[in-house]
């Protein structure tokens, strides 16, 4: 083992992770952006996204790799169904907490329903969505790890391999990066988050 091994699969990692979590926004934020106007709707997505989260990781590998096999495409796509309940949930909350007035005045010079969402409510609402996909991200880091025991490449390939061989160094070749980047990602979207909040206000 050396340094382009650990690199060679904190890019696979970083690949699963990103893959994930990018559809989970690709199609989270416009489904709890649409939510914020159908209460009945809303309930009813609500508590899919609240049973999808509630299923142990290992359960979802277990039923998703009966469609995309033993590899990375079964990780991939748990984060993102993981991913989606934060990322909902947090787009609805922040949407929905929009001052009113602010779209108001929007409507009164003008604004389309397009404008408003886009210029308005999105922009003042993205502290909250990014609050949401910082979890979802934390989280990812972690469903990756686990998807070894799926075939599925990364850090926790390392982490595994050294638990088979009692190699205490390639263990720690893994564990210390994922909890590096969850640490670093949780103080990076944190940052960012407060950056972005001051600029709406």
């Amino acid at each position: 083992m050396n340094f382009s091994d650990i690199g060679n699969a904190l890019l696979v990692h970083l690949r699963i992770v990103f893959t994930g979590i990018f559809f989970g926004c690709l199609i989270g934020i416009p489904i709890g952006s649409l939510l914020r106007e159908h209460k009945t709707i809303s309930q009813i997505i609500f508590t899919i996204v609240d049973i999808i989260q509630t299923v142990p990781t290992l359960a979802m590998f277990t039923f998703l790799m009966l469609i995309f096999g033993l590899n990375n495409s079964t990780v991939i796509f748990s984060i993102f169904l993981y991913s989606l309940f934060p990322i909902v949930r947090n787009t609805y909350t922040g949407i929905k907490e929009v001052d009113k007035g602010v779209i108001r005045a929007g409507r009164g010079i003008g604004m389309t329903e397009m404008q408003i969402y886009f210029k308005l409510e999105l922009p003042l609402a993205m502290p909250v969505i990014l609050s949401g996909v910082r979890l979802a991200l934390i989280s990812a880091l972690s469903i990756a790890t686990t998807g070894v025991l799926i075939g599925a490449g990364g850090l926790g390939m390392l982490i595994w391999r050294g638990i088979q061989t009692r190699n205490m160094k390639m263990m720690l070749s893994g564990a210390i990066p994922v909890s590096l980047l969850a640490i670093m990602f949780d103080i990076l979207l944190s940052i960012l988050e407060k950056r972005i909040s001051r600029r709406s206000k």
